[in-house]
């Protein structure tokens, strides 16, 4: 984000400074340089709102450029910070600018337009724009007790009216106007009746400094969400996947048609969300769906927060091994979250001998309803067998002539909405190619280095004891005790040196005060266990706290990994090197990109934790004291 008034950065704009520092902002906070159409993108627009605000004698106004909003990566163009010409209050006004010179609407949806340049819709601006507005409300301090304070326009700065004339199909409200290049002196007047002459330093300075509201944590707010209304704010490309798939169930429904929809994402880019926002629409509008996932903990825990005290709910919550004998086409729509565990069959030990038909688990769930929905990240399959990738599905499509669609993802809302924090981790693990990169400190996301697992649990502790939430997870590298004594505690399955504690309670019932594996991730008393990946994938906490075990090592100028340091026993001797080493970067990935304030690591090897604290800056060994 980068701040200046209206004349100072008109002057960067002619000497070219203004795109510099936009550079060197974006790089430091994202972790990579902006993309060719990003960078153009400022060159040609920027100056276009510069040159609208000077005309409207706005030039002590302050802009906040790339404004990234709250707990997200998303960023909205421009926000304007002054003075309201009548009240004397703060007020403001959220821009996105646009170079398009023609955008038609989406036939099916007003809400999405298409674009020729583009291959997919788009999000109409005027939406788009509005959506940023309620962000906004709902996570800023300074605008919580004063909706009234924001505005919303989108400024189409190539555009003639005849080239967008169908956007406006869309209902305009305070938070989302439209403007052409045509309409520039309507967009004048309108800046001018929100935006007075005057200094816009202080209204700036307390929109900064307003008060981050607390994120909308998935399980927090299910049970409102699933049953009366949305609770999360759906931007950008979350509300264009949101609309595709009620296009889709609409279109289906009218016209005897079916289609696949297939949404991509990284932790935290909202997937979960869609799936809950989907479901609870769907639901009030007394269409036939469910949800359904591959994970115990997420679909027990949803059960119990979104279907308490309401069996009917409950019942929306399925496993992807439910539906081997489901009617064909059954179901208006079928919401496949986590849909990177999908297996390769659904029969198990205690399938009957009729239903083992070796029909594949992805055909069994697009064949279960007249729209299959599928959200994943093929980055997060942890476990040999998981084989829910976009190619398994579009063959499948393929294979039976069914319409496919692909929605990615690109913004996230975990890890304190730090894309550079992200961009780490993957880099970190060999994910992504270029190999580890120090990190830079952004004021999104904490990472930390501890020395012991006891000083990361004392650190966790004294954050919880200020009110956030935290978890310890740690690699499958000790051996997991699944039967009890009854009346005796769990035990210590997780030693590393004189620190010892247990991993969480393996089954349904809970132990000793422990809360069953279902809930280790959202019930507080699952602090005092380890979380392995199976009970954390899927959820979120503030504060996380991650054991590398002996599995992953750095060696020289590599990572290492020792297959037989993993005592998970889904890795067989058929499992091949390759595809145990996959799967363990994958879930330090996953234990990783947990937190939503802060990850606290720490390895049981020496030579790794040192290479740790060169990465992470810590020049302490006490890296996580305070």
């Amino acid at each position: 984000m980068l701040r200046e008034s209206v004349s100072a950065a008109r002057e960067q704009v002619h000497s070219e400074q203004l795109f510099l520092r936009l550079m060197e902002h974006f790089v430091r906070d994202h972790g990579h340089r902006p993309s060719d159409a990003e960078a153009r993108s400022w060159r040609m627009s920027i100056p276009a709102l510069l040159n609208v605000l000077l005309e409207a004698g706005l030039d002590d106004v302050h802009v906040l450029f790339e404004y990234q909003l709250p707990l997200t990566s998303k960023r909205a163009d421009a926000v304007l910070a002054g003075v309201h010409p009548t009240t004397g209050e703060p007020s403001y006004v959220v821009v996105e600018l646009k170079q398009w010179a023609n955008a038609e609407p989406d036939d099916d949806d007003a809400l999405l337009c298409r674009l020729d340049s583009y291959p997919r819709p788009v999000l109409n601006p005027i939406e788009q724009v509005r959506g940023y507005c309620d962000y906004l409300v709902s996570f800023n301090g300074a605008l919580a007790q004063h909706s009234g304070r924001i505005s919303g326009a989108a400024y189409l700065h190539n555009a003639t009216e005849f080239g967008i004339s169908g956007l406006y199909s869309v209902e305009q409200s305070e938070r989302g106007r439209l403007f052409s290049e045509e309409r520039r002196g309507e967009f004048i007047t309108f800046l001018k009746s929100r935006l007075g002459p005057t200094s816009g330093a202080a209204s700036a300075d307390e929109l900064l400094a307003g008060k981050v509201g607390p994120s909308k944590q998935l399980i927090a707010v299910a049970a409102r969400e699933v049953r009366n209304r949305e609770e999360f704010v759906l931007l950008d490309e979350q509300r264009v996947a949101y609309e595709v798939v009620m296009r889709a169930v609409n279109r289906a429904a009218r016209a005897d048609h079916k289609e696949v929809v297939v949404i991509t994402g990284g932790p935290g880019t909202g997937k979960s969300v869609i799936a809950l926002s989907l479901l609870g629409e769907l639901y009030r509008q007394g269409r036939t769906a469910l949800h359904a996932t591959g994970s115990a903990s997420f679909t027990k825990t949803m059960r119990k927060v979104a279907g308490a005290r309401k069996r009917e709910v409950q019942e929306l919550f399925k496993y992807f091994n439910s539906f081997m004998t489901a009617e064909r086409n059954g179901l208006d729509a079928l919401i496949c979250d986590e849909a990177h565990r999908v297996r390769k069959t659904s029969a198990n030990r205690y399938t009957r001998a009729e239903h083992r038909t070796g029909k594949p688990q992805i055909e069994e769930l697009i064949d279960a309803a007249r729209v299959p929905v599928f959200l994943l990240d093929e980055h997060q399959v942890v476990r040999p067998g998981e084989m829910g990738t976009v190619k398994e599905i579009r063959d499948v499509a393929a294979a039976k002539n069914l319409s496919f669609q692909e929605i990615s993802l690109d913004s996230q809302f975990r890890c304190g909405g730090s894309d550079a924090y992200l961009h780490w981790v993957v880099r970190l693990l060999g994910l992504e190619s270029g190999g580890p990169v120090s990190w830079d400190p952004d004021d999104r996301m904490k990472l930390l280095v501890a020395d012991s697992p006891q000083e990361m649990e004392d650190f966790l502790k004294t954050r919880r004891a200020e009110g956030y939430g935290a978890r310890i997870s740690a690699g499958y590298c000790w051996r997991w005790t699944t039967k009890y004594p009854p009346g005796q505690d769990l035990p210590t399955d997780v030693i590393v040196g004189d620190w010892a504690r247990p991993w969480n309670v393996f089954g349904e019932r809970g132990v000793a005060g422990a809360p069953p594996a279902a809930l280790w991730a959202t019930d507080p008393a699952g602090f005092d266990q380890v979380g392995c990946v199976y009970t954390a994938q899927g959820f979120e906490y503030d504060w996380s706290g991650v054991i590398i075990g002996p599995d992953l090592v750095w060696r020289g100028d590599r990572w290492v990994v020792d297959r037989a340091a993993s005592k998970d026993p889904v890795f067989t001797k058929a499992t091949p090197d390759k595809l145990v080493d996959e799967l363990i970067r994958n879930t330090y990935k996953v234990l990783l990109t947990r937190g939503m304030v802060g990850t606290v690591i720490y390895s049981t090897d020496a030579e790794t934790r040192a290479k740790l604290r060169e990465l992470a800056g810590v020049a302490e060994t006490a890296g996580v004291a305070g």
